[in-house]
């Protein structure tokens, strides 16, 4: 208790602790459960959409050494741009649909598992109910993004918004949270229902993002906070992705790759544990 630190002066509203303080009168919990995410979904999985990160991948589809956007979810704003990622020659997975179209949702999905990370107790044993996460608070910068259903062309109604344009969404039920019912062993676990703790298992928060109508529809925000890449350099060596696949889209050859980087925070209800999920908006125009 000497160690908590005292905030006396609130001049930021981003000044706050890092976890949740939580009373629990058991003397008998060994172990707290965590937040994290699940990357290694690599064929349906839940949603039937993929949960795999956006890794940088060579000519061939194998990924580049040195990849400095592995830890990245990569957000499509536009079907021009979703179709160079997706569809063409080279057909980078994990990329995310981040716009309503007319067709089927396709693309893939944020996951975020909550567990005990230790061997010592079997997955089996479940989490007690006051540990279990049922209600999720994610927060997004609302200038870029919105948080959308995993399983629906669906943007989800906004909570709260701060000065900062930092939007809060309080998310439960069926259309995010689903049980983990998977008891297998992380090495047993399957490539459809990939397990990421070896000890017991709570619930899964599955979402997507939806690009803002700025990003969907303008460079603006993108050259003002964003970076910006030439045809040239958007190789196979670059972003993953083809320079004749740019070409022949309707973006054409003197098209720019726009980004911007950000984050989505994930906080479980219950325990307070918060996650950052590290998020890119792509543009290609």
């Amino acid at each position: 208790i000497l160690q908590t630190p005292v905030l006396e002066a609130f001049t930021n509203n981003t000044s706050n602790l890092n976890s949740k303080l939580m009373s629990i009168s058991r003397t008998n919990l060994l172990f707290m459960p965590v937040l994290r995410l699940n990357k290694t979904d690599k064929t349906a999985g839940p949603n039937s959409r993929s949960t795999l990160m956006y890794d940088r991948s060579n000519s061939d589809g194998s990924v580049a050494a040195g990849s400095s956007f592995k830890t990245k979810f990569v957000v499509a704003v536009d079907e021009t741009t979703f179709n160079i990622f997706n569809t063409g020659s080279v057909s980078v997975q994990g990329v995310i649909q981040g716009y309503q179209s007319t067709g089927s949702l396709v693309g893939g999905q944020v996951r975020v598992d909550q567990g005990m990370s230790t061997s010592q107790i079997s997955p089996a044993s479940g989490l007690d109910s006051d540990l279990l996460e049922t209600q999720f608070i994610l927060e997004l910068d609302y200038r870029l993004g919105r948080l959308a259903r995993p399983n629906a062309q669906t943007v989800q109604n906004v909570n709260f918004i701060d000065d900062d344009s930092i939007a809060s969404y309080y998310v439960a039920g069926t259309n995010f949270v689903s049980p983990i019912n998977n008891t297998d062993s992380v090495a047993s676990a399957s490539a459809q229902d990939p397990q990421v703790f070896d000890g017991p298992r709570g619930n899964a928060l599955m979402f997507r993002l939806q690009a803002s109508t700025e990003l969907q529809y303008s460079t603006y925000l993108f050259t003002q906070i964003g970076k910006t890449l030439s045809n040239s350099n958007v190789g196979n060596d670059v972003f993953g992705i083809s320079q004749t696949d740019i070409t022949n889209s309707p973006a054409g050859a003197n098209a720019s790759l726009y980004y911007i980087d950000s984050t989505v925070r994930v906080v479980g209800a219950n325990t307070g544990f918060r996650l950052d999920i590290p998020v890119r908006y792509v543009k290609i125009q």
